[in-house]
């Protein structure tokens, strides 16, 4: 496995990361063992979890998961999310931030954390006291480097100008959904991204499991399928996922999965390998099986030809002032 800068660091992170949601939901303690081991042997050095993924147990096997190889591991985990019922036990306020590093720092069983990242835009607090709260914690030694997750352009943008006019951390990347078939991103987050320096790790690269291959036109998703599970309001819902645009995705992914003899999955993260903000997909898994089909992406790469098939099935409708702008460079 190869490894890459997250952003404009020097920290170095294998190009695919381990997503750890499933743990204690989806895979308990002695499977999700199984995968982080399975993954660092592979080559992987990168994890990712959440506070409230699975109420923090996810946290807590993840911590044991990499106890003996803490120093070879960069791990990084979010807050934002309610982890009580309290008033002050979600956003990001000072006293949720600082209280829910604590906890976090607790459950892993490790004294700090190399990438800390907001889960989400907080409306009710002042931006400037997130970072502020953030910067403390790099400060103290107990956090390495800061992220975001799920921010829109704008507000990446003015992370980045409050930060550098007050002298507080910089975000060094962005966590966003990002697919073959979720490719709104590409529009205005991305092209903030790669102006201001910020890697991006993408979740839900498979986008929930569509791009796996086990979805045809003509069905309906298995009933132990996430996609078959989730609400009207998740991004996963059938609705959303079995739409006549992703269905002409799937047929390209289906066509370049016959002359290669690669999976459904390995040539979707290929392809995200290859889009040039990305860092390392994350990739999540509830059985070694799943996991050993995603790291096949790892090791090859796409050629030219078929990268821009697969970019022109889904691509992004040319709307305004996107449009205009790009004609007017040629005047």
């Amino acid at each position: 496995m190869e490894y890459r800068r997250l952003g404009e660091t020097g920290l170095m992170v294998s190009e695919l990361c381990l997503g750890c949601m499933t743990f204690g939901r989806e895979a308990d303690e002695d499977d999700s063992k199984k995968l982080v081991a399975r993954f660092l042997e592979a080559g992987g050095n990168f994890v990712d979890t959440a506070d409230v993924y699975t109420e923090g147990v996810s946290e807590e096997i993840t911590g044991r998961a990499i106890k003996s190889v803490r120093e070879e591991v960069v791990l990084a985990t979010k807050v934002r999310f309610p982890m009580g019922d309290g008033p002050n036990d979600v956003g990001l306020s000072r006293k949720h931030v600082t209280k829910g590093c604590e906890d976090s720092l607790r459950r892993l069983g490790t004294d700090y954390i190399d990438l800390y990242q907001v889960h989400c835009w907080d409306e009710a607090t002042p931006l400037e006291e997130t970072l502020g709260a953030l910067t403390d914690l790099v400060h103290a030694g107990k956090v390495r480097y800061i992220g975001v997750s799920n921010f829109t352009a704008w507000q990446i943008m003015k992370s980045v100008g409050l930060s550098d006019g007050l002298g507080l951390e910089r975000f060094v990347c962005l966590q966003p959904q990002y697919s073959l078939i979720e490719r709104n991103v590409e529009y205005e987050i991305l092209p903030a991204c790669l102006e201001e320096g910020l890697g991006v790790i993408p979740w839900s690269p498979l986008g929930g499991g569509f791009l796996s291959g086990k979805y045809r036109r003509d069905g309906r998703p298995p009933e132990d399928s996430r996609i078959a599970g989730a609400q009207e309001e998740q991004e996963e819902h059938w609705d959303r996922r079995a739409t006549e645009r992703n269905w002409d995705v799937l047929d390209v992914v289906g066509e370049i999965s016959e002359t290669t003899g690669k999976s459904y999955a390995q040539i979707s993260l290929n392809w995200l390998l290859r889009q040039p903000a990305v860092t390392a997909p994350i990739i999540g898994a509830r059985t070694t099986e799943q996991l050993e089909d995603n790291l096949g992406a790892a090791g090859w790469a796409l050629d030219e030809d078929q990268v821009k098939r697969l970019s022109e099935a889904g691509a992004l409708e040319d709307t305004y002032p996107y449009r205009f702008i790009r004609n007017a460079q040629r005047v």
